[in-house]
């Protein structure tokens, strides 16, 4: 059984369910699957689990053109060819064109590392499934050398989605699931403290009522996620502004409205 216990971090404010679902998943040896909307932290979570476990950080970021392929191992045709006919390296001595992706380094490690996939649901719908044996097994294999990557050390597996298209039951089963949803004033205020300890009371609120009612409206296209409310804390206090302006005049609120349309919604919205 994993010993290990994650309780957050100093700069990372996580729910207990969060918490809980971290430990399940390093306890039980599977990986954790993390959904919710963009802005909610969960790239930061990979990256507090690690500052907090003392372990390096493996970061496989995943795009649309990403094949499992690439997170196992890369063999350099190109350089072996090119050796073969100009270089001086000896071209039978395959091992030394074979190169690790990141799910391999992590296997290589000699140390438990964290890996974090993220942004899984940004590849095609096989991507997941080609990884099965791998995360099951912990192990690949390298035709060319004839060899087995065993992974030396168990990472602990952190993937992150933005949910944008269903994953594969397959997948799903073999994940601890959880959802991060979007902070509540309370939360919030506390993650916001936790960047910003002497932030003057009255700017907070005033600054989160504005928040969450641009994020409530129902035409927003797109809500502005808890990094914007703390870039904009941080645009308003570095400018000076009085508490009592924050509503009446939105000052630097490009900072969390991004789209024109919504830009035009957000100034409609009286106080």
């Amino acid at each position: 059984m994993n010993t290990q216990e994650f309780k957050g971090t100093q700069e990372y404010v996580a729910s207990q369910q969060l918490l809980s679902a971290v430990n399940v998943s390093m306890a039980l040896q599977k990986p954790l699957l993390i959904k919710g909307e963009p802005g909610t932290g969960k790239t930061m979570l990979a990256e507090a689990v690690a500052k907090a476990l003392n372990k390096k950080l493996i970061i496989w970021n995943i795009k649309s053109t990403t094949k499992a392929q690439d997170g196992l191992y890369v063999y350099d045709t190109i350089q072996r060819l090119y050796d073969g006919q100009f270089g001086e390296n000896d071209v039978n001595d395959i091992d030394s064109y074979i190169k690790l992706g990141k799910l391999g380094e992590a296997f290589d490690s000699e140390e438990q590392v964290i890996l974090l996939i993220d942004e899984i649901d940004k590849a095609d719908l096989e991507f997941p499934n080609d990884l099965l044996w791998e995360l099951d097994q912990m192990e690949f294999y390298i035709p060319e050398t004839k060899k087995t990557v065993k992974a030396k050390q168990r990472p602990i597996v952190i993937i992150t989605s933005n949910a944008e298209k269903e994953l594969p039951d397959a997948f799903l089963r073999r994940c601890i699931f959880h959802y991060i949803d979007f902070p509540d004033r309370e939360l919030m205020e506390e993650i916001v403290r936790v960047h910003f300890p002497n932030v003057d009371d009255a700017l907070l609120k005033n600054a989160m009522d504005v928040f969450y009612d641009i994020r409530g409206i129902r035409d927003i296209r797109k809500k502005p996620s808890t990094s914007e409310l703390i870039d904009w804390v941080n645009a308003l206090q570095i400018g000076g502004i009085p508490a009592e302006k924050i509503k009446k005049e939105l000052p630097f609120i490009g900072v969390v409205v991004k789209k024109d349309e919504d830009m035009e919604i957000a100034k409609r919205t009286s106080y």
